[in-house]
């Protein structure tokens, strides 16, 4: 029997050290599995995401991959992870999100890589900093109309209320004035199927349509209702300027680059993206302030300051004006830190290293906003409701506080944030201009139930309104 030379064993044991290297280079981050085929960690994930991905972080460390719905999730939370999120050029935001536009709005995926792009620099340059003041007066005309049909008193549902109001403002200044419907019959159906579609967008980004029946019907009348109303949208011409609405020069781009027809699709998804955050950031604002005596109060001083004390007259708002009062745009912000979208995300390309483990390609990276903006590193106290802390960032100059990523970051921020963030500010300043305003509720508690946008509110929260004389 031959021995085996030193020169074999030399050779042997290198490759054996450089395979051992090579596989603790390609180390993935602890994987949570859970043990239903293709279903996975999906059924514990889903009664608590936001508990459970702070759970897994406590347990895992500040990186770690959760296998749910044949999807794996891999969730950053520290610096590095954040950096690669932000800066590598191996993960990508279109790719990420293609199959949940897909899912949630019918739009082919080729169509939407095709499209996104255009349609994201149209609406960055139509609603975005540049143009962003030219809709004051339009917001507060709207805005005025709507307060009308509050009448002088009242007790409501908070979320109900800011509904009542946002839901046809928006609609009637981004598609067409009249879109939002006026007989009550209709605004209830209304209602009904958009709260629908919105409370099962989470789960219809993930699961087949067929096993979300309710969710599906709405989402089908939400379409029809598109169908029936694209010739109007096309054709309405502004009584004041002749100006485009958003939803128009939408409608632009998307015929004329493709020749399937997928208005209505384009119009569900602009629908739901213009109205599913924006009302409750209002609720919630609306609802710290309220239930902050002494914000409230320097809020009132302010706005009587600027418009007087009356709240009969409908007075208008400009741009000088909003920026006499900054406290409502920090409570705006700090409202939308404490109940920031659960994760943004991205698909990895190509395996991108992250602390000691490989992410490989494929998988969704995930960035939480709500548990970042948590840190205490970057947020001090971070509990807290402090619109103070705004002052530090430079809003004139539409810079957020550093790691503040409620509307994501980079190339593909949220292209209506400064619409949306005007349109609130006006819609406070309004209600508590004509109301005097009381919370007949303790502030609820936010749900931990999703993932995807701003957080809900769990429980009622009723308001007291009364016209101010």
């Amino acid at each position: 029997m031959e021995l085996i030379s030193p020169t074999v064993i030399i050779i042997l044991g290198c490759v054996a050290l450089l395979l051992f290297l090579q596989r603790k280079n390609l180390r993935g981050p602890p994987c949570i599995r859970g043990w239903i085929p293709w279903i996975g960690a999906g059924f514990e994930f889903g009664k608590a995401p936001l508990e459970f991905i702070e759970k897994a972080r406590i347990k895992y460390g500040p990186i770690f991959t959760v296998f749910v719905m044949g999807n794996r999730m891999t969730f950053v939370t520290e610096e590095e992870g954040i950096n690669v999120f932000l800066k590598s050029k191996e993960v990508n935001f279109e790719l990420a999100v293609q199959n949940p536009v897909y899912r949630t709005a019918s739009i082919p995926k080729n169509t939407f890589l095709a499209l996104h792009e255009k349609l994201y620099i149209m609406m960055k340059g139509k609603i975005g900093t540049f143009n962003l003041y030219q809709f004051t007066g339009q917001l507060t005309e709207e805005l005025h109309e709507q307060l009308e049909n509050l009448g002088t008193h009242g007790t409501m549902e908070l979320n109900h209320l800011v509904r009542n109001l946002l839901y046809p403002v928006t609609m009637n200044m981004l598609f067409k004035k009249g879109l939002f419907p006026r007989n009550e019959g209709k605004i209830r159906e209304f209602y009904q199927h958009f709260q629908a579609y919105d409370e099962g967008f989470e789960y219809g980004s993930q699961m087949p349509e067929c096993l979300l029946r309710n969710w599906s019907k709405s989402k089908k009348w939400l379409l029809a209702l598109f169908e029936k109303n694209i010739p109007d949208i096309k054709t309405y011409k502004s009584a004041k300027d002749n100006s485009m609405t958003l939803m128009q020069t939408m409608l632009d781009i998307v015929e004329m680059e493709r020749k399937e027809e997928k208005s209505p699709n384009y119009g569900l998804l602009l629908l739901w993206a213009s109205l599913s955050n924006a009302v409750p950031v209002a609720f919630w604002t609306l609802a710290f302030v309220l239930s902050h005596p002494s914000i409230h109060k320097t809020i009132m001083e302010g706005v009587s300051s600027v418009f007087g004390t009356a709240g009969k007259d409908k007075m208008k708002v400009s741009e000088d004006d909003l920026k006499k009062l900054p406290l409502i745009k920090w409570c705006i912000l700090e409202a939308i830190r404490l109940r920031a979208p659960g994760i943004i995300t991205r698909k990895v390309l190509k395996p991108v290293k992250i602390l000691n483990y490989t992410v490989p390609s494929g998988d969704l990276l995930m960035l939480s906003p709500f548990w970042l903006h948590r840190n205490p590193e970057y947020f001090p106290e971070p509990e807290l409701f402090k619109p103070e802390r705004w002052k530090k960032a430079n809003l004139e100059k539409h810079a957020f506080l550093d790691w503040f990523m409620a509307f994501g970051s980079g190339k593909y921020q949220c292209p209506g944030r400064w619409f949306a963030l005007l349109e609130i500010q006006i819609c406070i300043i309004l209600i508590l201009y004509k109301y005097d305003c009381s919370l007949l509720d303790p502030l609820p508690k936010q749900s931990f139930l999703h993932l995807v946008g701003v957080q809900q509110p769990e429980g009622q929260c009723r308001i007291e309104f009364k016209q101010r004389k």
